[in-house]
């Protein structure tokens, strides 16, 4: 893989998204990124992170030198360009509590396969005022199916920077913290019942919600 341009090793459109979110992201919203040494190098996991802004998967995704396969509510999928990028760049469309679609299960399956990177939200929505907000059993549900690592990610700043129902604000910084990654036996309570996915989300979160800033951190 390249170092300078990994996105010559990404599907087309996703790589020139890629690229352009890094350039926008060092133009516009450049902070600290700290521990992506904690990304494993090959094979497939899942990147679950906080949210609190439209700008969150592009700001982590731009960080992140392979390729992605982010979800989306399937709302989103309108006629046109939108529906065009959303396939081309690999998005997965799911219900919003992605608690029960069997298309997105086989669809994060056959990611994983391919050695890709599965991203979520464990909050499921975007958070109202920028706190961590309690996790939905989604995350839980996909981490348990497919019995892979999870890595804990939390940005910061992004609130500020585009929070939802604002408008951008360029120049705010936005700084990433990537935790180490989480085996099975971690996040997964076979033992916990119908609650199985739910305190697999909540132990992620828990995760995420320990992560910080250096001191010394640009935020």
């Amino acid at each position: 893989m390249s170092r300078a341009f990994p996105q010559v090793e990404m599907d087309r459109v996703y790589g020139l998204s890629h690229y352009f979110a890094s350039v926008l992201y060092g133009m516009f919203f450049r902070g600290d990124l700290v521990g992506l040494e904690n990304l494993p190098v090959t094979g497939g996991f899942i990147v679950a992170a906080n949210h609190a802004s439209h700008l969150d998967p592009f700001i982590l995704g731009q960080h992140v030198p392979r390729q992605i396969a982010f979800f989306a509510r399937k709302t989103l999928w309108k006629p046109g360009l939108p529906a065009w990028w959303l396939n081309a760049v690999g998005v997965i469309p799911v219900d919003r509590d992605g608690g029960s679609d069997v298309a997105g299960i086989k669809r994060v399956l056959q990611a994983l396969a391919q050695q890709k990177i599965i991203f979520l939200f464990p909050e499921g929505t975007r958070s109202p005022d920028g706190q961590l907000q309690r996790p939905k059993p989604g995350v839980g549900l996909f981490a348990c199916r497919t019995q892979v690592p999870v890595v804990p990610a939390r940005l910061f700043g992004t609130f500020e920077a585009f929070s939802k129902g604002g408008l951008p604000r360029p120049g705010v910084p936005v700084a990433a913290v990537f935790g180490q990654p989480m085996p099975p036996a971690v996040y997964d309570d076979p033992g916990a019942g119908k609650e199985r996915y739910q305190v697999a989300s909540e132990r992620i979160m828990a995760q995420i919600a320990r992560l910080e800033l250096p001191r010394a951190a640009v935020i």
